[in-house]
């Protein structure tokens, strides 16, 4: 998200005398950390899928290539998975990597994110915090009735999200995989003095609104920082059996460090390893590591690896990969 240093300051101008205030204010929203919807069974929970598919097919603002997506074997399954897109996309950012799990024996929920894939290219802007936990929640409910052994993928602010459910009273999420995560703007973009007032001000929308050259709203972008500034610290012991990032370093619009930090921490509390992808510089990848088409058949085997980090399992001799 380009120029939010010199958006920032712009702001910070028009409220140097309220600067030191903004550094007592809290931050985090603790409606945010409420207990998700409880699970459903099979057969309620692939109705309810289906109902959001139906009405988004019903809708004309919703994009028909953007609707939620349901991949199911028809029964519940040893494994399901929720996969979370990013900011400014939708469903459709996984359909590579939904098959890929959906080949493997698992069941596959990917619902759309509120204000997102819609015809009105800038109804992103409007997204709120509580309404990001809400569909996270309601996506969690759904998922955790589609298989015995549920986890969570999540992409840039989709990997706020499910780092929140991995995190969250009421959920028991065996696998996390985070790309990309946002838990901060690379420092190019915000140093990290920035962020409390980025977040006041934009987050709170006391500043009116500003757009970056990549279309990201700053309102917008500081409702997952949010949540991210909500998640418990210590982390909480909630279960989870394996965790792993996947990141590239050609990717300027994330805190590379912050993207690795956090996830270990949590991996720290419940003594399991970190797997860390890092990707080649050679390949191109910037922020969305899901866009692989330009790497052909190495595109194919990253999805194979992404699965085999979301499941802990000895991951293909690469050298890019280490375990923390």
């Amino acid at each position: 998200m380009p120029e939010i240093i010199a958006l920032v300051v712009g702001g910070l101008t028009l409220v140097a005398a309220a600067v030191a205030g903004l550094y007592l204010w809290p931050v985090g929203r603790r409606g945010l950390l409420v207990a998700p919807a409880r699970p459903l069974d099979f057969d309620t929970a692939t109705s309810a899928a289906e109902a959001v598919i139906a009405a988004e097919a019903a809708n004309p603002e919703v994009r028909p290539e953007s609707r939620s997506r349901l991949l199911s074997h028809g029964s519940r399954t040893g494994k399901a998975v929720l996969l979370l897109h990013g900011y400014t996309l939708a469903p459709e950012q996984y359909d590579d990597l939904a098959r890929e799990f959906f080949d493997r024996g698992y069941n596959v929920w990917i619902p759309r994110a509120p204000q997102h894939g819609t015809v009105d290219r800038r109804a992103h802007h409007r997204v709120e915090a509580g309404e990001l936990t809400t569909y996270a929640a309601q996506g969690w409910a759904v998922a955790a009735a589609l298989g015995d052994e549920v986890g969570v993928v999540g992409i840039s602010g989709g990997a706020v999200l499910a780092t929140w459910l991995a995190q969250v009273p009421g959920t028991v999420v065996r696998h996390l995989l985070l790309l990309s995560p946002f838990f901060g703007p690379h420092p190019r973009q915000a140093p990290a003095w920035a962020l409390r007032p980025l977040i006041l001000l934009y987050g709170r929308r006391v500043l009116r609104d500003r757009v970056t050259s990549r279309g990201y709203s700053l309102a917008a972008v500081t409702q997952y920082l949010t949540i991210a500034r909500a998640l418990p610290g210590p982390p909480r012991r909630t279960g989870l059996r394996t965790a792993a990032v996947a990141i590239s370093p050609l990717d300027g619009v994330v805190d590379l460090r912050a993207a690795v930090r956090v996830p270990r921490r949590i991996a720290d509390a419940h003594a399991i390893p970190l797997r860390v992808c890092t990707l080649p510089e050679a390949w191109g990848v910037e922020h969305n590591t899901l866009n692989l088409a330009a790497l052909g058949a190495e595109g194919g085997a990253l999805h194979r690896l992404y699965v085999a980090l979301y499941e802990g399992q000895g991951t293909p001799a690469a050298d890019f990969v280490r375990t923390d």
